[in-house]
């Protein structure tokens, strides 16, 4: 019978426990152009605001990004990216008692935000954009999490896609705690991210949720972000067959609340230990039902 592996994850402030229960990191993008909320939080007052309501929803943890990763997305200079997050770190400090994660993909924004607050580093390339983030994450000892992408956000849902979506993702991660040993970042420190949505068809979105729990081998915590993705909208917009959803016409981001419950529920049963939402109030009651299911199968 499949139990969750259960890890200690040490931040500077605190240990987390993973694995006892779910932990929900809520979503705080500081962008103009991210794909579910760009614009909506772009202002630090509103960002701040948003954080504060998220830790009262019941977040377990805040994930906030200055940098936008959906498909086609461009990227932004380092500065920029600095001037959208550290405002709000700055505004949240002895104001948030949850820990904060700063999604970027270059060291020297963890670094400033990981001085103004940051515990945990979340870097959608898995170390192949900068490799020095490692060196941020070893100096400051903070955890930081490797996820699975195929190419760049720029040129990911292109294709040509996996053959074998599992054995693809497995590669990949395996290559990514490669890299992080080489750098001397210790496997208590790492976790790992699937990556749904990035690189991957809609149908093997599901197929790599369905099979999730295989994943469980590579022996490191597991967050999913399945979050109001595109392939929820493609299934809920039409859908019997899987066959035809790459080619539907998907309903908007902010209707897909009851797909993205689906997918939360499945991962959490399929050993997720953090999922990743921007509907927090809702996902912490989804996770809580997932996980007292989880807990009623031994």
């Amino acid at each position: 019978m499949f139990r969750r592996r259960r890890f200690r994850l040490k931040l500077p402030s605190r240990t987390l426990a993973l694995g006892e229960r779910t932990l929900v990191m809520g979503i705080l993008n500081v962008t103009p152009d991210s794909f579910s909320d760009g614009g909506r939080f772009f202002d630090a007052g509103a960002a701040v605001a948003r954080a504060l309501e998220m830790e009262r929803q019941g977040a377990d943890i805040l994930d906030i990004g200055g940098e936008s990763t959906r498909p086609g997305s461009e990227g932004v200079s380092a500065e920029e990216e600095l001037r959208r997050v550290l405002p709000v770190l700055n505004a949240l400090r002895r104001k948030l008692r949850i820990p904060i994660s700063v999604d970027t993909q270059k060291a020297t924004v963890a670094e400033a935000a990981v001085a103004a607050g940051a515990e945990i580093i979340n870097d959608v390339s898995a170390l192949r954009a900068d490799p020095s983030l490692a060196d941020v994450a070893r100096r400051h000892r903070v955890p930081i999490i490797l996820m699975h992408m195929r190419g760049t956000p720029r040129t990911m849902q292109r294709g040509p896609f996996a053959r074998n979506v599992l054995q693809d993702v497995s590669r990949g991660l395996r290559a990514a705690l490669a890299r992080a040993k080489n750098a001397r970042l210790r496997k208590q420190q790492l976790i790992l991210d699937p990556g749904f949505g990035f690189g991957k068809s809609y149908a093997q979105n599901f197929e790599l949720l369905a099979q999730l729990r295989r994943l469980a081998a590579l022996g490191c915590p597991l967050l999913v972000g399945t979050s109001r993705k595109a392939f929820i909208g493609a299934a809920v917009g039409r859908a019997p067959a899987l066959s035809a959803v790459e080619g539907s016409r998907p309903v908007p981001p902010e209707k897909r609340l009851w797909g993205t419950a689906a997918t939360v529920a499945a991962a959490i049963l399929g050993g997720a230990h953090i999922v990743r939402v921007h509907d927090v109030a809702e996902m912490v009651q989804v996770a809580r039902i997932a996980d007292a299911i989880l807990c009623a199968r031994r």
